[in-house]
């Protein structure tokens, strides 16, 4: 009866795509992952996402990517876990009872050396951040719905601590 109410969302994050995945309810939204911020005369978000661009003309909007970064892939925490608050608002039920979903980050890429402990503790703590109740930072091959909703990752990949 509990796994009834357990979510798990799927995030795969790369600097040019972010990807949700609601396996359960085979919801899933794939978009760049910008965030629209007018900056006066106080901060606000505009838009998440493709509707971020809506907003490119007006003078006092900022357009940031908050996972693109030459040496990082976060850029901005703060902007980072507001996108990843909107999408997964977007791809979960609307119920005023749904429980916190589990988090799974799986960070897109493979950089020189692999992701540092610090990237992966910034992703941890920005799901925590968007409403997540448990993350797994996750490196590897794409997961499949059926190893999302058991909750068994291949040994190709790894767990990051």
């Amino acid at each position: 009866m509990l796994d009834f109410f357990k979510q798990t969302i799927y995030v795969q994050i790369a600097p040019d795509r972010l990807t949700v995945r609601n396996p359960k309810e085979a919801v899933t939204i794939s978009e760049v992952p910008e965030i629209a911020v007018a900056r006066t005369p106080k901060p606000t978000v505009l838009g998440v996402g493709t509707e971020a661009r809506n907003h490119k003309a007006v003078h006092s909007v900022e357009i940031t990517n908050p996972f693109a970064h030459p040496r990082s892939m976060v850029s901005d925490f703060t902007l980072g876990e507001q996108v990843l608050k909107a999408f997964l608002a977007r791809a979960r039920p609307k119920s005023f009872l749904a429980p916190s979903p589990t988090v799974i980050m799986h960070l897109m890429g493979d950089p020189a050396g692999g992701f540092t402990q610090v990237e992966a503790r910034a992703f941890r703590e920005m799901a925590l951040g968007a409403g997540a109740s448990q993350v797994t930072v996750w490196q590897g091959p794409r997961l499949t719905d059926q190893e999302l909703l058991s909750g068994t990752f291949p040994s190709s990949g790894k767990v990051l601590e």
